[in-house]
C-alpha cells in the first residue's frame, strides 16, 4: 500500500480535539503509524505531570489513524471505530515530547487490535494501550 502522508493529515485534520492538543501525525506505513505532541503546560494535572488524557488521547489518535488508513487514502471502506481500549500507564514523561507507536496486532474482516506504545523524549515506555477496533459496514451508494 502506497501511502500519502500528507492526504492522510487532511483527513484528520477534521480531528479537532486532538489537533487542538497539538498532536501531528509524524509517520505512517502499513506497519506502524507514530503520532507525537510538544508537552506544554496546557497538558500537565494539578502534580505537575501530563494528564492521564493528554497520553490516551495522543493513543487514540495513533490507533485511529492506523485502523483507518485505507479510508483516509479514499478506497471504499467502512469507517474503524474504538470497540473497547485499554491504557496502563507505568511513569511520568521526561523531557519535552511525547510519542505514540501504533502496532497492528490482528485485522479481520470487521474486528481489529492495535497495541499503541507512548515513549518520551528519551525513549522510555510510559504507557500502552490496546485498542480494539469495528469496522463499520461501507455506506451504501445511491
Amino acid at each position: 500500500m502506497l501511502v500519502d502522508l500528507e492526504k492522510i493529515r487532511r483527513f484528520f485534520a477534521a480531528d479537532r480535539f486532538a489537533a487542538s492538543n497539538g498532536i501531528v501525525i509524524d509517520q505512517v506505513s502499513e506497519d506502524e503509524v507514530v503520532c507525537s505532541f510538544r508537552i506544554t503546560p496546557d497538558h500537565l494535572n494539578a502534580g505537575g505531570n501530563v494528564q492521564g488524557g493528554a497520553i490516551f488521547t495522543l493513543a487514540d489518535l495513533a490507533f485511529a489513524v492506523h485502523c483507518n488508513l485505507r479510508l483516509a487514502l479514499g478506497e471504499e471502506v467502512g469507517l474503524t471505530v474504538g470497540q473497547s481500549c485499554a491504557i496502563s500507564f507505568f511513569k511520568p514523561p521526561r523531557g519535552n515530547r511525547l510519542l505514540a507507536r501504533s502496532h497492528c496486532l490482528s485485522h479481520g474482516r470487521h474486528v481489529s487490535v492495535y497495541r499503541i506504545s507512548v515513549l518520551d523524549e528519551e525513549g522510555r515506555l510510559i504507557a500502552e494501550m490496546q485498542g480494539n477496533g469495528f469496522t463499520t459496514p461501507r455506506p451504501v451508494q445511491a
